[in-house]
């Protein structure tokens, strides 16, 4: 069922922001992130890195924390507007059973910390410190040369809890996918800040992070980044593409970090901002949803992601077989 927007929300969150995760060898994370894929390196001390893209005027888009344990997603982080948001969004949770807490974190304005109905560990700031934007720095551009975080995809057990959640937070629903002429949800892109989406749910074990992702300048930003990832050796960590997707029409490229973290990159998204326009529907049975061009993605796409730490992971509620590239070439 197709829930309705808040136009009215209890507080404003306007962007998706910042994602932090745990990795086992920060210096070879650091690396990757930085050659591989492009991102500037903000500040690194002996068991943090932060980064930012090219076009960003604040600290961090991304933190990776030193682990001696299993390598992690730790928080998926949105921007409200102003320090009352902060304050609207605890109260609004206290009202409603949702666990939160308010936390210190370096470089950040006030920051509230919750676990969305689905398990989902989620973080809103209203600031964080501003440094200098890089993105007519263009001696500086390496690989993919990211410029912005733009969105994440999160698996789910249910995507219509999640959907239902989120759209009482002002999210607003661009595209989905669903089967057998129904609107039962199987996957749910949904936006606050006038593009596609800033929060995905699709359906599989979860919760887990499936991944985060950055835009780049133009089509050939692509092409050198899986050029770089081959070059270094690290042409089997290309998880999918370039390709482009259905959903968004966006052209991209999935590359995998030493820990397996799944981050993308991306460019080519449309805006979605008039409330007269109403969502795009896809049938899960329509392959040209995920890959525009035809082709399957493979099974570890499908099938692997990043678990949050101390989340149980739920089977979900809705069975599904997807087509992958394995089976493809099997046939063909």
């Amino acid at each position: 069922m197709l829930p309705k927007t808040q136009l009215n929300p209890p507080f404003n969150i306007t962007r998706a922001s910042h994602v932090s995760l745990t990795v086992t060898d920060l210096g070879a994370s650091r690396d990757f992130y930085r050659d591989v894929i492009g991102l500037v390196v903000t500040e690194e001390t002996a068991d943090t890195v932060y980064f930012r893209g090219l076009e960003e005027s604040v600290h961090h888009s991304l933190t990776l924390y030193k682990t001696d344990g299993a390598p992690l997603a730790d928080q998926v982080g949105f921007r409200v507007q102003t320090d009352d948001d902060i304050d609207r969004a605890a109260a609004y949770f206290a009202s409603i059973g949702i666990e939160h807490r308010r936390v210190d974190k370096p470089y950040q304005g006030p920051t509230l910390q919750f676990v969305d109905p689905v398990g989902t560990h989620i973080e809103l700031t209203s600031s964080m410190d501003v440094v200098e934007r890089k993105m007519q720095n263009y001696n500086e551009f390496k690989a993919g040369a990211p410029q912005r975080i733009d969105h994440f995809q999160i698996v789910t057990h249910d995507v219509q809890k999640a959907t239902d959640f989120y759209h009482t937070l002002g999210y607003r629903l661009s595209e989905y996918t669903a089967k057998d002429n129904t609107d039962e949800l199987w996957g749910t892109w949904m936006e606050v800040k006038g593009n596609t989406h800033d929060l995905v749910f699709t359906n599989g074990r979860g919760p887990r992070l499936h991944h985060f992702a950055y835009t780049v300048p133009d089509a050939s930003a692509l092409i050198h980044a899986a050029d770089v990832a081959g070059a270094y050796g690290l042409g089997h960590e290309i998880d999918r593409g370039p390709g482009r997707h259905g959903i968004s029409n966006a052209l991209f490229l999935y590359v995998r970090d030493p820990d397996q973290h799944r981050i993308e990159l991306f460019n080519t998204h449309y805006q979605f901002i008039d409330l007269e326009t109403p969502p795009i529907r896809w049938d899960v049975s329509n392959p040209k949803r995920a890959q525009l061009w035809g082709m399957p993605a493979s099974a570890r796409w499908f099938f692997e992601a990043s678990e949050f730490a101390d989340q149980p992971v739920e089977e979900p509620l809705l069975a599904a077989t997807p087509d992958t590239l394995e089976q493809y070439l099997q046939l063909h």
